[in-house]
């Protein structure tokens, strides 16, 4: 839908101050104008060059104030939240650099550069083109969709075709996203629909641990049950597409604020963990939706607008700059399990990577994502990503999302400018059919065509009746039918809570708890009630209480929250024992006192601790999402040392995000235990009482590293901006180097190391066995594709495409219909007419059949990369006297002088009885062998020696052989091949 002018909107002003603005026309860079030769050039080749850009800021502007009008409504910076400012911080050595409590001027510590990773990971850091977009094959099991799809589409007219691909605007419908309708073949359009913890803006649903704590299970199954529960209540509630999981943000950085929504900044077990999950929730019957393709690892410079309204003056989003090996290695990594699990969608980030916007950036949507992964989905915008019209399209992305060119503006870069687009040649038919048969075949794939269930809630209110397009304040009538969709999912997430609940001390057996302690202390407002309710804080956007959910649009509504306090409660209660709390952090006289007491009598002190983080378009404490340090919010650390000056059986309880500074108390005699909780969810209370009192012998692993100071991680958030006003620059020098693979290449030892974790017994290890496979060598893909299918023929007579006489248009909804059968008067651009060798990039529009990627073939890359090469078996032993679970974990040592010291490749959750011995086994394929090569552009196995670890962590490695080498003192045996 056109306008001519998006300056009437009030919105352009954030913050007080005046923000440029142009015409609608002038900025909408999808027509034949004289700025689309640049905009093309640019925003594949280098965006940091961009000029003029200024207009599309504006534009953001307007989309930024209203997500945080709708969503982010928090009075202030959450009114009673915890600090998790400087405040806080703890007096500790930082290696000579200033920042534990400062921001570093950079995002890579010197002493974890990676020199072989700088010269792709600078400043003005280029994309190179690729095109044409790859279309759809039906490869990897997508054939039946894929033929369902294509029969489909062939049924479309053009109008259809982009009604698909096209979001009808923000707060048009009743999700966060909708796509356009078919209504003359009954299909209603597609609902989109936050979140990876649970159906968000609705009620009677359930609210799942958080993705790092499910990865702190180190259970396949756990992580799949998960992902099936989200998407069966995402299906209930009449939604097509989970936006979720998360692997980006991988966890580059410990404070970024979204790294608890993914799993670990391991891509291995990222990997596994996302694969599982993509099954679960699309056995489900719903897409699932895996997010942010990719290197969106910080909430700092995400959004111009977002940004400015915080102070900050820049023109362009932070650009992810980085080296061809890292991006293979460690970022690429997860998404190429996903697209071989079969997502059906990936979401496309804000941010710019190496220089060129991720939603409209050809390298890595169609070279990386649809040519090497073989990705059979569709790509889809994050809400305010898209940024251009013909050259998104041409450069990979397949639908618009939520539509509008910023939020209720009524606006679209596609909708009726992708007609235009069609129509004038501008991009090719193939291609608008790829884009449809895409969406389509993933909705055949998931099977949403066999049981369709109509949307059932409202995003915009919790009202039982409102309008239908809420925005337009039109259609009233029943909006929210307020089904419960919970099913018996509330336990599944006490299991899965405690089952990712992490024992990282346990001096003396102080834990177990046996519930008939004389006296127990319970200590800080982590382990209470938000005074505002479980819901009280939009999008969980405060922190007052226990937390059990972080902030943003990864959120979900709480049907119920149990407390730990509640949990102790009815735990104590019913063994006639006796508690008291202290839940205010700064009762400093309370606080000593009970814990005094708590000691005189024997008992136990448990003390809850916290620290949060978010999404950037809500801020907590002056935390703009992410987290300005590593220390525990509201004085936590104090509260520690407090009850633990007075108690000599103090038990801290950590719910937390991620990494946190805990060298002011890990190894204080007093404290006899720590447990890391996560973020657990509904269940909170009841899971870790589960733990605490030995319903449950905790077995869950760190999927991240512990360390004592800040820069021993390495890589850090850009806290400030480190490129004048032109985009900010987050150079990745670091390389694959980042959480525990940075503290062994920079020999610094962690408190607790990554996959480390405690038991209420014990384990030992023995037998290992190195069995090798049968595999053929590796052949690059070769040969050429088919040609693009163009799928039907369309109207080329413009007066067919404008809005049919009669018809109501709803306010600010996004039509495929033309204002004027005149293209250039409907475009409303005054710079429309340029021949297409003037502004679009060469090969774009080429059908023709094309040569394949070496490293491709099919869904998640060259087939061959997944021949197993060796079974690894090793016998793990409970030597203690109660049944738990152990993870062994298996590693593997490349050889290269640049290579990390060991890489995960393989783990299970195996639960085992006293004195049982059992059989752990994991098998690795030639791809946990390889290194990527930049100049092949392709997998390879350098000459260097191969070691096989097997242990219970990255540091404990018990068991190891090297391939082709004698066997170690442990006794183990390896049969091993050439490669």
């Amino acid at each position: 839908m056109q306008a001519a002018d998006i300056n009437t909107s009030a919105s352009a002003h954030l913050g007080g101050e005046k923000q440029p603005s142009g015409s609608f026309a002038s900025c909408l860079t999808f027509l034949l104008g004289a700025r689309l030769s640049a905009f093309f050039h640019r925003l594949d080749i280098s965006v940091v060059a961009l000029s003029g850009i200024l207009v599309l800021a504006s534009l953001l502007i307007i989309g930024t104030i209203m997500w945080r009008i709708a969503h982010a409504v928090i009075s202030g910076l959450a009114v009673g939240a915890g600090s998790g400012i400087l405040a806080n911080a703890q007096s500790i050595p930082c290696n000579g650099i200033d920042n534990c409590t400062s921001p570093f001027p950079n995002t890579t510590y010197p002493a974890a550069v990676d020199p072989n990773a700088v010269p792709g990971a600078q400043s003005g850091q280029t994309s190179p083109p690729f095109y044409p977009s790859p279309w759809m094959d039906g490869s990897g099991g997508w054939d039946a969709a894929y033929s369902k799809a294509q029969a489909y589409v062939r049924q479309l007219s053009l109008l259809e075709k982009v009604n698909i691909t096209t979001g009808v605007g923000w707060e048009s419908e009743r999700c966060v996203g909708n796509t356009g309708a078919v209504p003359r073949l009954n299909f209603s359009g597609l609902c989109l629909q936050d979140s990876p913890v649970g159906v968000r803006d609705t009620d009677f649903n359930t609210v799942f641990p958080a993705g790092v704590t499910i990865a702190a299970t180190w259970d396949r199954n756990l992580i799949y049950e998960r992902a099936y529960g989200m998407g069966y209540e995402h299906k209930h509630k009449g939604v097509d597409i989970q936006l979720g999981p998360v692997v980006g943000p991988l966890g580059r950085s410990p404070e970024g604020g979204r790294n608890w929504e993914g799993f670990s900044p391991d891509p291995v077990l990222s990997g596994i963990a996302v694969a599982e999950s993509v099954k679960g929730i699309q056995a489900a019957g719903v897409m699932a939706c895996t997010k942010h393709y990719l290197t969106y690892e910080q909430e700092h410079f995400r959004q111009v607008s977002e940004s400015s309204g915080y102070g900050y003056d820049f023109d362009l989003e932070y650009s992810s700059n980085l080296d061809d090996k890292t991006m293979h290695e460690l970022y690429l990594w997860p998404f190429a399990d996903a697209v071989r699990a079969g997502t059906a969608s990936i979401m496309c980030v804000y941010n710019l990577v190496n220089g060129s916007y991720g939603c409209q950036n050809s390298h890595t949507l169609n070279y990386l994502l649809k040519g090497e992964l073989g990705f059979q989905g569709f790509v889809l915008t994050d809400w305010g990503a898209h940024h251009s019209g013909v050259s998104s399209a041409l450069a990979g992305l397949d639908m618009s999302m939520p539509g509008d060119t910023t939020f209720d503006s009524g606006h679209a870069y596609w909708g009726g400018n992708l007609t235009i687009s069609v129509l004038n040649g501008s991009i090719p038919e193939w291609r608008l059919d790829d884009m449809a048969t895409r969406i389509m075949a993933g909705y055949f794939y998931v099977h949403l065509d066999e049981n369709p269930v109509p949307i059932n809630f409202d995003s915009w209110t919790a009202d039982t009746f409102g309008y239908q397009h809420f925005i337009a304040n039109e259609g009233y009538g029943l909006i929210n039918e307020h089904v419960d969709v919970r099913a018996e999912h509330g336990q599944q997430v006490r299991n899965q809570a405690a089952k990712g609940t992490v024992l990282l001390k346990n001096t003396n057996n102080a834990l177990p708890l046996t519930g008939k302690e004389k006296l127990t202390g319970v200590f800080g407002y982590d382990a209470a009630d938000n005074p505002y309710g479980p819901n009280g804080c939009s999008d969980r956007g405060c922190d007052n209480g226990t937390l059990a959910m972080g902030w943003g649009s990864g959120t979900a509504n709480f049907p119920y929250l149990i407390t730990p306090l509640t949990a102790i409660q009815n735990e104590v209660a019913k063994n006639q024992g006796a508690i008291e709390d202290v839940v205010d952090n700064y009762a400093y006289t309370q606080i000593q006192t009970l814990a005094r007491r708590v000691d005189q009598v024997g008992g136990a002190a448990i003390v809850f601790v916290n620290a949060d983080s978010g999404e950037g378009y809500i801020v907590v404490d002056t935390n703009e999402g992410d987290r300005n340090n590593l220390t525990l919010w509201d004085g936590g650390a104090e509260l520690i040392a407090n009850v633990s000056a007075q108690c000599n059986n103090t038990i801290v309880v950590l719910h937390t995000v991620g990494a946190v500074d805990i060298s002011s108390f890990y190894d204080h005699p007093n404290v006899t235990a720590i447990v890391w909780a996560g973020i657990p969810g509904e269940q909170s209370g009841n899971a870790i009482t589960d733990i605490l009192y030995g319903r449950v012998n905790p077995g869950g692993k760190l999927p991240f590293t512990i360390g004592k100071n800040r820069p021993d991680y390495g890589t850090d958030v850009l806290y400030k901006l480190n490129n004048g006003t032109s985009s900010p620059q987050l150079n990745f020098q670091e390389g694959v180097f980042i959480d525990y693979r940075s503290f062994d290449k920079q020999g610094i030892d962690p408190i607790y190391e990554f996959g480390y974790g405690l038991s209420y017994t014990t384990f030992s290890y023995a037998n290992l066995k190195i069995t090798g496979q049968r595999a053929n060598n590796y052949n690059p893909t070769s040969g050429e594709t088919k040609p693009a299918p163009v799928l039907g023929n369309f109207s080329t007579n413009a007066e067919d495409y404008v809005f049919p006489a009669g018809f109501h248009q709803i306010p600010y909804y996004i039509y495929p219909y033309l204002n004027s059968s005149d293209l250039k008067s409907a475009s409303e651009d005054t710079n429309y007419g340029l021949e297409a060798n003037e502004y679009l990039p060469a090969n774009s529009q080429n059908g023709s059949a094309q040569p394949r990627i070496g490293a491709g073939g099919a869904p998640g890359g060259n087939p061959q990369l997944y021949d197993v090469f060796y079974t690894v078996t090793a016998e793990i032993t409970n030597t203690g006297s109660v049944t738990g679970d152990e993870v062994p974990q298996v590693y593997i040592g490349l050889g290269g002088p640049d290579d990390p010291k060991v890489q995960l490749r393989g783990f299970d959750r195996l639960t085992i009885k006293p004195n049982q011995t059992v059989t752990f086994s994991a098998e690795l394929t030639r791809r946990d062998f390889s290194n990527w090569d930049p100049l092949t552009q392709n997998w390879v196995i350098s000459n260097y020696t191969k070691t096989i670890y097997v242990g219970a962590s990255s540091r404990k490695l018990h068991l190891q052989q090297s391939l082709g080498g004698s066997s170690n003192s442990t006794g183990a045996a390896a049969h091993y091949r050439t490669f």
